[in-house]
């Protein structure tokens, strides 16, 4: 390892797994890191030659990495840190070769050539160069480009132009085959290199869907008609294992003698003969392991598969489950039944002509049974566990012989310890699964593959996980920057961090790629909604850091959405959804749903927004009486971020479940909200109208609403991967914007300077995000400053229905002679609300119906509420004598 990489990479290892340096032996290691697997602090590396880390918990973890996997940026800029020159053409291909292939440059010196890439199509259009490590063959050659190979989409490596390979091999130019006994055939040129290291005769087919037969029919005429033994060791994939099986029976057609190997598969990683090399996995035993792992694919019978298995473990394994061509079978040897067979084997062969390995195996033909259990394979995969409610569950994967597309699905603890139950939960996640074990079977079985299971971290929610600083979206997770896609299993490998979300009602279909993104959605927002949806977009750009932001802020504002009906309030949020990979949802309605209904819908998102729509029903002259009560200021907590509800675990403790809200919330609805002055403070509001609707802003909206998700849905994707330079924007911008709030003379509640700067800081990064011009950031921010000031207005005023009861109270009441005070006190009013509307209907004046102004009449800010209470009168009149007692709303009269 260069000086400079090994700094790198030794700073970052200290960094991650906090090592202590320590000597033993005269050799200097890395000891003492924490594992990410076990947690233990039994990881360790040589620290001069930190290539693996591995835990020195063998039995219990063996967990096992190597850097190049770990800090994959590392090494991927070869060109950049290794500069070819005059004196050394091949730098950065040396490079590449020896620290990321780990191999010894004087085996393979002249066998390669530095080369360079150029695609005008790559890095989202822009065009990009790669240095390549070339390889010829014949007249055609293969090349891997190294440098950020990314950037060109699923090709890391490519032929020759109009060049084929069919029927041909890579052949290393020191391999004689003319004298091997055996070659092994691999997939990729690097494999048979790594196999050459170890004095191993390798060629590449250069592809596992190519059989090498003028390769084969060349080396037959070579070798002067002699065959060799062919090793197939393709990769240990699906397509491996399956070109393995037929190019194997293709050979044996051709005469050829034949063998496999296989790198074992272990967990979710699939390694091949170069990681193995790097691993310094080529000890006899391990070459041993390889070739039973061969043996075992190429098995022709099930029989002779349990035969290999029991005679591999050195006969310690009388009973066991194993798979063969997609069912489940049990091997039982009885060791009376191979006594007996042994010695009457022995007895007849008179002339001595076996040997005792043959007399073994006839002997364990006809002492060992093997039997169907299952006509499907259920295989676990890891562990997972919500700890907040104390459910745990084990992840199957059920495969099936005639059907290539698997079932998943979880079990039980109780459904793995009891075969009547195992086989019903498989009848019912897979459908004609039938298990026909024992319990005692099922015991052994599990006992063996659960052991040392993977643990998957689980979030039952999707958006942003603060504990573990990472995008769950549907089928990508975002970390860091970069885009991580779900594996088979279902869960996120994200670096160190297994991760998944358990939640199944949010779905999100994101579209990852770049060339079908659409980017003039932008323009057509600003022409359908002008600066008022760019202020929308802003706040729905904020939802996605709203954790982050209250982590530092200690809060985030809502957004309430206002308009009549056709002002288009439903396809600008509709189209924000789009944004986010949610297609045809607006939002939900919390005056039809239950209290627990509405608290899930809080916690399933994280960085997500939650809508509420058509949330205030009791509208003057309507009854609304069958709709549920829904109380705005249950939303109190979640401005903070805390929990809104509370339930109860079933744990027969006092345990709680309280979780937090990580989203944030959006109000659409026809009228403005109605609540107390603390959650009116805690809203930005948009007020739409049809005022500014014009032919060209209907085509945009028609065209919003028809816009594919596919199309805009990157949008999440982008902004999750600027995560950090966002909030820097927000971090740095925010205290300047509320001082400029607050120095106005409009905005008195830092409250609502807070909120708005909130919202200004955002638009400057929403600006750097999606290019907007500069007309449409000074609208932008005027938008969001008229919105505070309009918002502390509406915060010093009272409600509509409040304003016109106090000026009819005021036309009402007499000047000299009270006719609705009843107060005795010149700085308080004392109203009996029924005498009010008696008077008021008296005097032909029109009043609100008497529940309205109940609602509302305690937020009054003209004269301030205190209290109802009887009140001795001070009024005299034919329906009140002064001196009785009525019942009043107090008020503080305002001056």
């Amino acid at each position: 390892m260069t000086p400079d990489l090994h700094q790198d990479v030794t700073s970052r290892l200290l960094a991650e797994f906090s090592f202590k340096e320590k000597t033993s032996g005269g050799s200097r290691w890395l000891r003492e890191g924490v594992c990410p697997s076990c947690q233990k602090k039994e990881l360790y590396t040589n620290a001069d030659h930190p290539w693996v880390i591995r835990c020195g918990r063998l039995n219990n973890c063996g967990f096992e990495a190597h850097v190049k996997d770990l800090y994959k940026d590392l090494f991927e800029r070869w060109s950049d840190r290794y500069v070819a020159a005059p004196s050394n053409p091949n730098a950065a291909a040396d490079a590449y070769l020896q620290h990321a292939r780990g191999f010894d440059l004087d085996r393979i010196r002249g066998w390669y050539s530095q080369e360079t890439f150029f695609d005008h199509h790559a890095d989202g259009g822009k065009g990009a160069a790669s240095a390549t490590v070339r390889f010829p063959f014949g007249v055609a050659w293969w090349e891997r480009l190294i440098d950020q190979p990314k950037r060109f989409g699923k090709m890391k490596a490519r032929f020759k132009p109009g060049s084929g390979y069919a029927g041909m091999w890579w052949q290393p130019p020191s391999l004689d085959v003319t004298t091997v006994k055996e070659i092994w055939i691999t997939e990729g040129i690097f494999n048979a290199i790594a196999l050459i290291h170890h004095d191993i005769a390798a060629v590449s087919a250069m592809s596992s869907n190519n059989y090498p037969e003028q390769a084969l029919d060349a080396l037959l005429a070579a070798r002067g008609g002699k065959r060799c033994k062919l090793v197939w060791a393709l990769d240990s994939d699906n397509a491996g294992r399956s070109f393995t099986r037929k190019w194997a029976a293709r050979a044996k057609e051709a005469g050829w003698e034949y063998e496999a190997a296989q790198v074992p598969v272990r967990g979710n990683v699939a390694l091949d003969w170069n990681d193995m090399h790097q691993r310094d996995a080529f000890k006899p035993d391990d070459l041993k392991e390889y070739r039973y792992q061969g043996a075992l694919l190429l098995a022709e019978s099930a029989n002779e598969k349990g035969l290999l298995i029991y005679r591999h473990s050195g006969g310690k394994r009388l009973e066991f489950d194993f798979e063969f061509g997609k069912n489940l079978y049990w091997f039982k040897l009885d060791l009376d039944r191979y006594n007996r067979a042994y010695a009457e084997i022995e007895r007849n062969d008179e002339t001595h002509s076996l040997t005792a390995d043959e007399l073994r195996d006839q002997a364990l033909d006809k002492a060992s049974t093997i039997r169907s259990i299952a006509n499907c394979v259920p295989r676990p995969l890891y562990f997972q566990e919500n700890k907040l409610t104390d459910e745990s569950w084990y992840y199957f994967r059920v495969e099936f012989p005639h059907d290539a597309s698997p079932v998943k699905n979880t079990f039980s603890s109780g459904q793995l310890t009891a075969a009547s139950e195992f086989k019903k939960r498989l009848l019912g996640i897979a459908p004609g699964a039938m298990f026909s074990g024992t319990s005692q079977m099922l015991e052994r079985m599990m006992e063996r593959q659960l052991y040392n299971i993977k643990r998957v971290e689980t979030v039952d929610f999707i958006g942003y996980s603060r504990d573990h600083g990472c995008y769950v979206l549907g089928d990508f997770a975002v970390k860091d920057g970069a885009i991580f896609n779900i594996n088979k299993e279902d869960y996120f490998d994200v670096g160190n961090l297994a991760v998944k979300s358990l939640n199944q009602s949010v779905h999100l279909t994101i579209n990852r790629d770049e060339s079908a993104y659409r980017r003039d959605w932008v323009n057509l927002l600003w022409l359908c909604f002008g600066a008022k949806g760019l202020a929308a977009l802003t706040f729905w750009l904020g939802t996605l850091f709203a954790e982050q932001i209250r982590a530092t802020q200690k809060s985030y504002p809502f957004l309430e959405v206002v308009g009549e009906g056709g002002s288009g309030k439903s396809t600008l949020i509709e189209f924000l959804w789009k944004l986010f990979g949610r297609s045809d949802y607006e939002g939900f309605d919390p005056s039809k749903s239950s209290l627990a209904a509405r608290a899930r819908n809080f916690a399933q998102v994280s960085g997500l927004p939650v809508v509420l729509i058509e949330s205030d029903r009791e509208r003057i002259g309507e009854d609304k009486t069958h709709v549920k009560s829904f109380d705005w200021d249950e939303l109190k907590t979640a401005y903070n971020g805390r929990s809104v509800r509370a339930r109860g675990v079933a744990t027969g403790g006092n345990e709680t479940y309280e979780p937090p809200f990580r989203g944030a919330i959006v109000i659409s609805q026809n009228n403005e909200v109605n609540a107390s002055n603390p959650i009116l403070q805690r809203i930005v509001h948009l007020t739409f109208d049809k005022s500014t609707h014009t032919r060209e802003s209907y085509a945009a909206a028609r065209e919003l609403e028809s816009v594919p998700t596919e199309q805009v849905s990157g949008f999440v994707l982008q902004a999750a991967r600027r995560e950090k330079a966002i909030l820097a924007t927000v971090e740095a911008r925010i205290a300047h914007h509320e001082q400029f709030l607050l120095a106005q003379p409009q905005v008195k509640s830092t409250r609502i300077a807070k909120n708005h700067a909130q919202l200004l800081a955002l638009g400057e990064a929403l600006r750097d995000l999606v290019g907007l011009s500069v007309e449409q950031s000074e609208a932008l921010e005027e938008q969001i400053v008229t919105m505070a000031f309009e918002r502390q207005e509406a915060i010093n005023s009272d409600h509509p229905i409040v304003t016109e009861f106090w000026e009819a109270f005021e036309y009402l009441d007499g000047q000299d002679q009270p006719v609705l005070n009843h107060s005795r006190d010149e700085n308080l009013i004392a109203v009996n609300l029924n005498h009010f509307i008696q008077v008021a209907t008296d005097r032909r004046q029109q009043v609100p119906l008497l529940r309205d102004l109940k609602r509302v009449l305690k937020a009054s800010r003209r004269h301030k509420f205190l209290e109802i209470k009887p009140v001795n009168s001070a009024i005299r009149g034919i329906e009140l004598t002064k001196g009785s007692t009525v019942k009043c709303w107090v008020f503080q009269r305002g001056k």
